[in-house]
């Protein structure tokens, strides 16, 4: 294991950066508003100098013009100060001390204001990061967001998983943006760099998600994740997609709880399709989480208890197998023939049909569960 630990060390850890979901303006709107404040500070000051003209000397003509006005409140928000047009009146001096030197507050706040965001954003995104990772356990983690890292997202999202209990990574900040638009946090950087798996949150994760585009990355990354939940102390549901059997072994032997070998499901579904258009229409179906039929596991009712599975009468469900004690028992094995207090089955239904009772006892909704009986099934895309 030393040598399997010193086989990832990376003598130069490439820089990462976490990325939450925000609504924030956009460069130009933010210049905007800006400008649009120092304007509203700037005529509001020289509307109230030009209506209280009377209270102002001008060294000049001894009369104060809008034009003067307007010069006043430039020089004088802006600190420059030259003196040439004072307030002599009593009021002309409380509305400056009172009215246009809090102006004069607001109007030179918003023009260091940039400086000063860049100069402490570091900061308040080093402590935001920092209060996440406190708060954060028990999520799960995307791992690369191609195509199969998208579909895994939206297949949680659409089981119920909150957004905020996802973490996506992602080697370009794109990505990381689409993501952080659908609501869940987004970490910048290669995911076979320790450092950034543990940037992620891997140490607490319970459930990774391994959506690499090549079986090369899908396999360090894996050997790197059950590294770090080794010494972590924590045993996260690991499933992995790659491209070739071989190397789907290798991703087993890795460590991975689950690994789906797209190329062969993609090539099983058109053998289907081209020998039964009904079966891959249906398997297709199965597949899509947004709409048609959906396989989900689920709790039995009161009502079901004692039942033998065949006997599960509920309309537009069919059962597939029963869960008991963390492994499934299909129905063709004829293993399970009363339903007993505990049980799960795993059942055919219109998707979202009952969708809350396919949450796991003792957990929040949108919690998604171990694979271990408590979890919503769905075949891999």
């Amino acid at each position: 294991m030393a040598e399997l630990g010193t086989l990832f060390e990376d003598d130069a850890e490439p820089e990462t950066r976490v990325a939450f979901p925000s609504r924030r303006l956009s460069a130009r709107e933010s210049l905007l508003v800006r400008v649009a404040i120092a304007l509203g500070c700037l005529l509001l000051t020289a509307g109230l100098v030009y209506g209280e003209r009377d209270g102002y000397s001008d060294s000049s003509d001894s009369s104060v013009s809008a034009l003067d006005a307007l010069y006043y409140a430039t020089v004088t928000l802006s600190t420059t100060g030259y003196g040439d047009i004072t307030p002599v009146s009593d009021l002309a001096r409380l509305t400056n001390i009172f009215v246009i030197t809090p102006l004069r507050f607001v109007f030179l706040i918003v023009l260091v204001s940039t400086t000063v965001e860049v100069l402490t954003q570091a900061a308040r995104e080093r402590s935001r990061v920092n209060r996440w990772r406190k708060r954060m356990k028990d999520h799960t983690v995307i791992v690369g967001f191609g195509v199969k890292g998208q579909a895994a997202l939206r297949t949680l999202l659409a089981h119920g998983q909150k957004p905020d209990t996802l973490v996506v990574i992602a080697d370009d900040r794109y990505s990381v943006a689409e993501a952080t638009r659908q609501g869940v946090t987004g970490v910048v950087g290669d995911a076979r760099s320790e450092r950034v798996l543990r940037d992620a949150g891997v140490p607490t994760a319970a459930r990774i998600i391994i959506a690499a585009d090549q079986d090369d990355t899908a396999i360090m990354v894996t050997l790197l994740v059950k590294k770090i939940a080794a010494q972590a102390g924590t045993t996260p549901t690991i499933v992995a997609a790659a491209r070739e059997a071989a190397a789907a072994d290798l991703i087993r032997h890795g460590g991975a709880d689950r690994v789906i070998v797209h190329a062969e499901s993609a090539g099983n579904l058109m053998g289907l399709s081209l020998l039964s258009s009904n079966v891959g229409e249906i398997v297709e179906d199965l597949m899509n989480a947004s709409e048609g039929l959906e396989i989900v596991e689920r709790d039995i009712s009161r009502a079901e208890l004692g039942l033998a599975p065949s006997d599960v009468q509920r309309e537009g469900e069919l059962v597939l197998a029963v869960v008991r004690d963390g492994q499934a028992h299909k129905f063709d094995e004829g293993g399970i023939r009363v339903l007993q207090k505990g049980d799960r089955i795993v059942v055919i239904r219109r998707t979202g049909q009952d969708s809350a009772e396919s949450a796991v006892p003792g957990k929040p909704p949108g919690a998604v569960p171990r694979p271990s009986g408590t979890s919503s099934l769905r075949p891999p895309s």
